[in-house]
Order: C-alpha cells, then structure tokens, then sequence
C-alpha cells in the first residue's frame, strides 16, 4: 500500500504561514542554503537555525511536506497497533511531521482518543506544527480527538554514558531529560530524522562513538515505552544511518525487545558494521520510493530551488515489546546453526534492481540466513519492489555471489 500526501498540503501551507513579501522571492535561495546548512555545511549551523524566520519558511514550505511525504509512504507498511487513550512521545517532531502523517495514513484512529507529546528544542517549529496540524484536521468534518501536548526540550543522547550503566534505570537518564520520569509510559516512541544531528559529527570509521550513541538512543526510549509499545526510528538513506540503525538494532537486541521492521528475524544483522570490510560502504539497510504522486505543486517548488526529488529514501526500524517467543528464538538459532534446510526463507527486498553478467537481474535482501541476492527476470525482479517481502528459493548447495557473499536465490514469478 503506497500513500501520498494530499495535494492539498501546500496550499494549507500557504494559508498557514504566508511569507512577507521581503521572504517570497528569496524563498527558493533560501531553501538551497538551508538543504546546505542540514547536510554539507552541517559546521556552520547553530542550534536556534529554525528561530531565523527565512530559514523557518524555507523548512515549512519545502522540507516539512517532503519529510510527510516520506512518512506517509512508509507508515501504511507498518503493523502498529494504537488503542484508545495510547500515548505517542515523538522525540526530536519537528513541526508535527510524525502526528500529520499518522493522521494523513490512518484515518480510522482519527476518532480513537490519543495523546501525543510533541518535544522539539525549537519553540517556534513547535508552535508552526501546531498550526499546521490544526489545519490539516480542519480539512475533516469530525472533532479532533488527540490531545497534542508541546514539550520544548532539547535532548541529548551524548550525555548518558550506557557504557558503565547498562544495568541502571531511568534515573540515569535524568542526565538527557530532567522531565522523562514524569511523563507516561508511550504506547509508541518515535525519533524521526534527528540522530543524523549527531552521528553525521563522527568520523565514519569511529564504530565505538556511533554504537555509544545507538546504546544511549534505545535505552531512553526503551524507559520512555510501555513494555508492549512500538518504538520506531527513521533516518535519510545513506551509509551511516545503515551502519546507526544496525547498532541500535543490536541495542534494542539487548534490552529484549525484538526488530518488527524490516528485520524478517532477530538474528544478528548481515549488514551490520562488524561484518563489513574495511572501507566498505557500498551495502546497507535502505528502501527508495519513486515521487510521481507527491503534489505537483511541491515537485514545482523543488525545481526552483534545483533541489528536485526523483525518489525518497530512508532507513528506518521498528522496535516491538520487550517479550520474544522462546519458539522463534530455538527456531532462528537451529537457522543460524545450519541445523535446518529451508528451501524458501522470508527475505526483505532492500536495494533497487540491478543487472547481473549472465543477463539476469538482481536485487539484494535481508534473511536470517544473512544477506541474499535474488536473481531472476527483469520483469520478475522489477515486481520485487523497495521494502517488500519475498520467499525466492536458494540455489543448490547454497552457492554464495563472489562479490558480495551473499546467498544466491531465484525468485520466480508468482
């Protein structure tokens, strides 16, 4: 199931925040600097950025639907259960971005009652999300039912040091968030898009750093959620968000709560920054989605900043509860131990589609057997989109590409 965002968004945009004429003409230059100050000249960006009302423009207009945009497509691929009166604590929100997208995907939780805290460092992008939230639920006949709580708070996951204080509660934590203890457990944490802040600092070889952070990152949310709540995290599709949401994999691993998504298993990640070679970042954890039905009014502004988006990628994981079920847990290590031989295992689809020297086509996938390169026709590949699960059937004697080291599977027309 593929979502878009409503081609009315920017238009409530517009309505919400309209820009004085001296920011109007300047708002395409003023989008090119800002994408600068967020990726590239990351150095040069202070920490209040979003109080300078050209940069607050350019993030609503441009980067706010982009970043809905993306979440609308990938949350109608998540099992995520919310009941009446749940709790959401969305870390890092932004302006709202995570509660539109919910709101925009799920319709049928629109009149579920929900809480949701809202924490950002930045009381102006807080405000402007309230704004825009209310807007685009105006758009509906039925009354709002969520009770959106704003928490300006600026958390840091490099205070809490994991390292010695695995065994520690959440008063250690009191270190990242003074107020974490006084807010309800969440039936879903999320943190979208705001550990890059952090981790795009270290040098990429400095595992230790990024894997601290990871440790820091789950144990806080791990006391921020119920123990059957779903934490999620979403970060841009580039090498070293693979190599963070791998480690944080792993964290979440040891205080037992198990990967949902896109993980088909909970065994050790084939693509984790262990088992790579030095100097190798051409694999990781990815999904790409094509931008023809986002609004055409956005792809419109885009081309006029020269920032057009052909495709949305991004890496994400979805952490379930704390209990993992014995039986998976002896089924997946008799897997790991060759014990037994399926033909077919699940395999999450997690590179595009590329050709092979035999004239056949591939992808790359994720399976408890590790990492698995599907073979098949163009046409048959092709139809094994970004973040799909497959059953291909691995080849006899459990031949491995020499490239990669992957297992070589075909999948065949269904």
């Amino acid at each position: 199931m593929h979502v878009s965002i409503p081609d009315s968004v920017p238009e409530i945009i517009k309505k919400t925040f309209p820009i004085p004429g001296r920011f109007k003409s300047a708002l395409p230059a003023n989008i090119r600097e800002l994408s600068h100050l967020l990726t590239n000249n990351r150095g040069e960006r202070n920490l209040s950025y979003l109080s300078e009302k050209k940069y607050l423009y350019a993030y609503l207009y441009y980067f706010l639907p982009w970043n809905l945009h993306r979440l609308c497509i990938l949350l109608p691929k998540l099992d995520i259960q919310l009941n009446e009166g749940g709790i959401i604590t969305d870390i890092g929100c932004g302006p709202l971005t995570f509660a539109s997208a919910l709101w925009i995907t799920r319709p049928e939780l629109r009149s579920i009652p929900l809480e949701i805290n809202c924490i950002d460092r930045s009381s102006s992008i807080l405000e402007a999300g309230k704004k825009f939230f209310t807007a685009l639920c105006a758009k509906e006949d039925t009354a709002v039912q969520w009770k959106i709580r704003l928490i300006k708070k600026d958390i840091d996951f490099r205070k809490a040091n994991t390292a010695t204080e695995k065994q520690s509660n959440a008063d250690s934590f009191n270190r990242i968030d003074k107020n974490a203890k006084k807010r309800d457990k969440a039936a879903l944490v999320c943190a979208i898009n705001i550990f890059n802040e952090l981790y795009e600092s270290i040098f990429h070889n400095n595992t230790n750093d990024l894997r601290r952070i990871a440790e820091n990152a789950a144990r806080f949310m791990h006391n921020e959620a119920e123990k059957n709540a779903f934490i999620l995290t979403v970060e841009p599709g580039v090498p070293q968000s693979g190599k963070f949401i791998s480690l944080l994999r792993d964290a979440f691993l040891e205080l037992n709560r198990r990967p949902v998504s896109p993980c088909t298993h909970i065994l050790a990640c084939p693509l984790s920054p262990h088992k790579l070679k030095s100097g190798e970042t051409k694999r990781w954890c990815h999904f790409a989605f094509d931008t023809f039905d986002a609004p055409g009014e956005l792809q419109k502004l885009s081309a006029a900043c020269r920032l057009p988006k052909d495709r949305l990628v991004f890496s994400y994981l979805l952490a379930g509860n704390v209990h993992m079920d014995s039986k998976l847990k002896t089924e997946e290590t008799e897997i790991k131990n060759l014990n037994i031989e399926p033909v077919n295992i699940n395999t999450r689809v997690i590179s595009d589609m590329f050709p092979l020297p035999d004239g056949s086509y591939g992808r790359y996938g994720c399976s408890s057997h590790g990492l698995v390169l599907l073979k098949g026709s163009k046409t048959c590949i092709g139809k094994a989109v970004s973040c799909r699960i497959v059953n291909p059937e691995l080849a006899a004697n459990k031949q491995r590409d020499a490239k990669s080291g992957a297992l070589i599977s075909e999948l065949k027309a269904e």
